[in-house]
């Protein structure tokens, strides 16, 4: 009985350390495969996947709207298609994801969308948790006021009330640099500007490119303080961290500037949106 009790055991430990012999073999291999997965790039996802999601305003034309078709419209829209063309080679391939000015941080966080093209200024604050890729567009802040009482100067705000965007430089500069100044705050692009048209603010804060065009087609209306605080660059935004695909849209824009195709998509979208006294040069980057 003895000797068949150490037999046993002696069978038990072979079969206990072969055991743990193949959960270690399969251990290392689960660690590979987790090695590997780590290793896929968001381009790479991008290219299994044939389909690039892509943030942008369904509210702010000239630069990305939503038309009375449904189709996405407008300057950003063109360069992210060119973005799709180049990438996926069919400029089709774009679930397009409409966000708003205050949730475009989010949806990268959160990875709701690949890449951000809704119109995004570059900031300090927000380049500390997003990353931006190289420039397309320069910006600055502008007011907008009824022409019977233009505001040429932000002292002349005093006492009254300024429109302004959730989540826009606007909105941020204001706060810092002119906390008396009371703002009314709106959620999206459409709210914001009618909110002008129905005289509830004396005046809009908002990117002057924005302003003018809203101005061509609003009648009435003057840009009176035309470029206020910094000239900002508006430039498509990843997640943090997401090197590879930064990279790659850094040269794509790199080559969408110096091929002129910026240029066209300006010619195409904004040009006629805006007066013919605006300067391009004034807009785009290199130019």
């Amino acid at each position: 009985m003895k000797n068949k009790f150490i037999k046993s055991l002696a069978i038990l430990s072979v079969t206990v350390g072969l055991a743990a012999c193949g959960a270690g073999a399969t251990s290392d291999s689960s660690e590979g495969s987790v090695a590997n997965i780590e290793d896929k790039t968001t381009v790479d996802t991008i290219k299994e996947n044939d389909v690039i999601r892509i943030g942008v305003f369904g509210d702010k034309p000239p630069f990305s709207y939503v038309d009375a078709n449904g189709d996405n419209q407008g300057f950003d829209v063109e360069i992210s298609k060119q973005i799709a063309e180049d990438l996926l080679g069919d400029s089709s391939k774009i679930e397009w994801v409409i966000t708003e000015a205050a949730n475009r941080v989010e949806y990268l966080e959160t990875g709701k969308v690949d890449l951000m093209m809704a119109n995004f200024t570059v900031t300090p604050e927000r380049a500390e948790v997003v990353d931006f890729a190289n420039p397309y567009m320069k910006v600055s802040i502008g007011i907008v006021s009824p022409e019977g009482d233009v505001i040429t100067d932000v002292s002349q705000l005093e006492g009254k009330q300024l429109i302004v965007n959730k989540g826009t430089t606007a909105e941020a500069y204001f706060r810092e640099n002119y906390p008396d100044i009371e703002l009314l705050v709106y959620e999206q692009n459409t709210e914001t500007f009618q909110a002008l048209l129905d005289g509830r603010g004396a005046a809009l804060a908002h990117d002057n490119t924005l302003i003018f065009g809203w101005i061509k087609e609003n009648p009435g209306f003057v840009a009176g303080v035309e470029a206020i605080g910094n000239e900002d660059t508006i430039a498509p935004a990843v997640a943090k961290g997401d090197t590879a695909l930064l990279e790659w849209v850094n040269e794509e824009i790199d080559t969408l500037n110096e091929t002129g195709f910026i240029a066209e998509a300006y010619k195409k979208t904004l040009a006629p949106a805006f007066s013919s006294d605006i300067d391009p040069a004034s807009v785009l980057i290199n130019q």
